[in-house]
């Protein structure tokens, strides 16, 4: 019997009727009486006579629905029913369509947060994977590509974010692993990138190490006409050494007032490990001085907005604006770095002052040595850097 072709498919009329036009191997197109065409396959499987559809034409061409054909027929020889292998293939398909990107990043966030990651933490990383990879969100996660990714990378990069481009890397490569090892997905595309980002420009946190000029930051201070607890929080912040976050959330039941200790719980560190803080007696002023008497009030330098809410993340550094300090001069991490470059530039042990940063040592051995034994010299550095605090500030004429 010839087989159909393309011309004799195309002029094939509606009747009133349905009727079939063969094309061999079982493979038919049935025109109905409105006119449509759909492919369709006899089969036997079982000792039973099947039916199988291929899909329409002409969205499924001639040459198409003949691989459809002989796909099926090789199902057969292989002793599997293609209507069955069709079944099972778009339960497949389906399922790869809800494995989505977004849906893999969503329970890898809610592992972070299951872990404890600090908020600040926790909200870049869903502003990394929820919002700067909307492009991947419907997208099955077994199918996205290298290339795929490297494009979304890329035009991130371009932008002149090349520290986020490179952030990003990793974090939607902590999503592919994810689904590995789930059995979502048999690679992480990404790791075929690296190298292929361009490498961000390092640059240090803005901060004054002059002592004078730090003197004069110091008296700024005075002439600040906002939110007196802000300016409250950062001379704070600066007698302890700490990260504008953890002073931000400092609460009533840290401090040992009569000790004169502060101890910040491990999930508002950095290195997630809870960190004592000797108070020099002009950091415990200030303690005493905002201690909120007001039943409920946990925070020890609350929002303007709310007696509950923290300080906006960016309140020290708006603060510092308004004072006339452009970001590129300093910033509110940067009075680490202060004060870090002021006491080993006056010859204080430069362990010590790590200690007082809770930076961690990256020998295990000498880092359980080191928490065990510098508190003493600890309590000494914190008082010396208040008395030097005072004596910077005071050297400027008010």
């Amino acid at each position: 019997m010839t087989g159909l072709s393309e011309f004799k498919i195309r002029k094939a009329k509606k009747r009133d009727r349905p009727y079939k036009l063969s094309d061999g191997g079982g493979l038919f197109l049935l025109v109905k009486p409105n006119g449509s065409k759909l492919w369709q396959q006899k089969y036997r499987f079982a000792d039973k006579e099947r039916l199988l559809s291929h899909g329409p034409y002409p969205d499924v061409s001639l040459a198409k629905a003949r691989r459809k054909r002989d796909d099926a027929r090789e199902l057969i020889a292989d002793g599997k029913d293609p209507a069955t292998q069709k079944k099972l293939d778009k339960i497949a398909a389906e399922k790869a369509a809800r494995t989505t990107f977004k849906l893999v990043a969503e329970e890898y966030l809610e592992s972070l947060e299951q872990r404890g990651l600090a908020p600040a933490t926790l909200r870049k990383q869903r502003w990394y994977l929820l919002e700067l990879a909307k492009s991947l969100h419907r997208r099955p996660i077994g199918e996205i590509t290298p290339a795929e990714a490297l494009y979304l990378l890329k035009s991130i990069e371009k932008s002149g974010r090349r520290e986020t481009a490179r952030k990003m890397r990793t974090s939607m490569s902590a999503v592919f692993r994810l689904a590995v090892v789930t059995m979502r997905a048999e690679t992480d595309p990404t790791s075929a990138l690296k190298g292929a980002l361009v490498p961000p420009k390092v640059t240090g946190r803005a901060a004054i190490t002059d002592e004078q000029q730090f003197g004069a930051l110091l008296r700024s201070f005075e002439d600040f006409s906002g939110w007196p607890i802000i300016v409250d929080a950062m001379k704070f912040q600066i007698l302890t050494m700490s990260r504008p976050g953890e002073v931000r959330g400092a609460e009533k039941d840290e401090f040992d007032r009569k000790k004169g200790v502060w101890t910040i719980p491990a999930e508002r560190m950095k290195m997630r490990r809870e960190h004592k803080v000797p108070l020099s007696k002009q950091a415990l002023g200030i303690v005493e001085e905002n201690w909120p008497q007001i039943d409920g009030v946990e925070l020890l330098f609350p929002s303007l907005v709310s007696n509950r809410k923290w300080l906006s993340e960016n309140a020290f550094n708006s603060a510092l604006r308004r004072m006339g300090y452009r970001k590129e001069e300093v910033t509110a991490h940067g009075f680490r770095v202060t004060a870090s470059t002021i006491l080993n530039s006056r010859g204080f042990d430069p362990d010590v002052i790590e200690a007082a940063l809770a930076h961690q040592d990256t020998n295990a051995i000498r880092r359980t040595y080191n928490r065990s034994t510098y508190w003493d010299q600890r309590v000494v550095l914190m008082q010396a850097w208040a008395d030097l605090v005072e004596e910077f500030r005071a050297a400027v004429p008010g």
